[in-house]
């Protein structure tokens, strides 16, 4: 017999879940995003106008990058309390803190202003939104993962990821919309601060629905089941990940590194590429990633649908070969000047992105333990990101900056590639465990499903 936790939830009741993860992420993403946006359109002349163009873009992607910095202690915190308290309240809160440090961007005082402090108070409020959002991802995707049917636990739990195309599609929608409405002057005088403030009605929509769900069955049972042993000293969960999930966690980051580099090369890196190397206009290069984020939010589901008939690993390998072999042709294609190889070129990256990203969540939940889920999941995610999409536009940039040529870029995301290909390789098949089974590794949760196969065999 089924248990209460691992019981198919009602059809209604798991679409309200995929609803809330996925507004949620979606808010959030956009706050992220539409950062990175601005950072490269801008930030540079507002907060850095003292430096050469070029320089001022990299000085604003260092600030983007900071944002990635406080990630991984987000995770940390997010993960622990997320494993003890549970996942819906740390969901709420990481709503909060995301959309009120947006907000607060969109009434900052620049450069021209206050001087130095303005790029000072723009770090500080990207720290938070980092700190917010490595909290943010592991909770959204558990928190459906731990919902969801079992058999089609990859679809269910691809729809929290296609929160970020559709943050991206809301944040570039938003900046093409005012970049056609107004003009250079007005956008860098006050135009730029409309979606930053937009945010606080997301946020408001956001709390609202996330507020409507419950928490996770199987961390409810979890929890019930270590209060009836408390006489037991539970290891704080960020212990329990390294001792028991070590290898996981290496997998994990590892897994992350073609996924999240490619990623913002292709959406944020482009916007410089395009309007430099490329001579296009920004609105150019924003409808492109416009129609691609589209794109890449509806094959998200149908890549994580495919992983529940052949694997997770097999999808993930197949979106890493594929970025890796699409880097040269994506910057040939840019380099044409036409709009419409730009939209080919970003179009077909991020369907192979999607390839990974789609996955990735229900990969990464089905590698941990469920009292150390939130934890492992966010480790593994979010550390990855500090070496991996932190500095990936910097790196893009400066290799541009240095060469004035695609190539070192395309060599840098291939080498990416190459690592993810080496993770995901020696990783092991995830998606027929079973998530409220209580197991303290991987290891051990093979040798328990092959051991009922085993004797399945001995009885035919």
């Amino acid at each position: 017999m089924s248990s209460p936790a691992s019981a198919p939830p009602t059809p209604n009741n798991l679409k309200r879940i995929v609803a809330a993860s996925l507004i949620g992420t979606t808010i959030e993403w956009y706050d992220f995003f539409l950062y990175g946006s601005a950072a490269a359109l801008v930030f540079n002349k507002l907060f850095f106008p003292d430096s050469d163009p070029l320089v001022g873009t990299l000085l604003s992607f260092l600030t983007y990058a900071v944002g990635f910095a406080a990630r991984p202690l987000g995770a940390l915190v997010f993960g622990h309390y997320g494993d003890r308290l549970g996942r819906k309240k740390l969901l709420v809160l990481s709503l909060l803190m995301m959309g009120g440090a947006t907000f607060a961007i969109g009434l900052l005082p620049t450069h021209a202003t206050i001087g130095t402090a303005a790029p000072v108070l723009l770090t500080v409020l990207r720290l938070v939104q980092g700190f917010a959002l490595g909290g943010e991802w592991g909770g959204a995707v558990l928190l459906v993962s731990e919902h969801g049917d079992a058999r089609r636990r990859g679809f269910w739990a691809s729809w929290p990821q296609t929160g970020a195309p559709a943050g991206q599609l809301l944040a570039t929608g938003v900046l093409s919309l005012l970049t056609a409405l107004l003009s250079d002057s007005a956008f860098n005088s006050w135009g730029w601060r409309i979606p930053f403030l937009l945010s606080g009605v997301l946020v408001m929509v956001g709390l609202w629905i996330r507020l409507s769900v419950d928490e996770s069955p199987v961390f409810k049972e979890a929890l019930a089941q270590a209060e009836s042993r408390k006489a037991e000293a539970e290891p704080m969960p960020l212990v329990a990940v390294l001792r028991h999930h070590w290898r996981d966690v290496l997998i994990a980051m590892g897994a992350r590194m073609a996924e999240n580099i490619s990623y913002y090369v292709i959406t944020a890196f482009i916007l410089v590429y395009a309007t430099t190397a490329a001579d296009l206009s920004k609105q150019t290069a924003l409808n492109a990633v416009l129609i691609a984020s589209a794109v890449h939010f509806a094959v998200i589901p149908a890549w994580g649908a495919l992983s529940d008939r052949i694997g997770r690993r097999p999808v993930y390998l197949l979106g890493a070969a594929g970025v890796g072999l699409w880097m040269f042709p994506f910057f040939m294609l840019i380099d044409s000047g036409e709009f419409g190889s730009l939209l080919i070129a970003v179009t077909v990256g991020l369907v192979l992105h999607g390839a990974m990203y789609a996955p990735q969540a229900a990969f990464f939940s089905e590698m941990f333990a469920t009292r150390m889920r939130y934890s492992g999941a966010s480790i593994g995610a979010q550390f990855a990101s500090v070496a991996a999409g932190a500095p990936a536009p910097l790196i893009a940039t400066a290799l541009l900056s240095e060469y004035d040529s695609s190539t070192p870029i395309s060599l840098y995301v291939i080498a990416s590639v190459l690592l993810t290909l080496v993770a995901v390789g020696v990783a092991k098949e995830t998606r027929h465990r079973d998530l409220a089974e209580p197991m303290a590794s991987t290891e051990e949760a093979d040798e328990a499903s092959a051991a009922p196969r085993k004797q399945g065999a001995r009885s035919v």
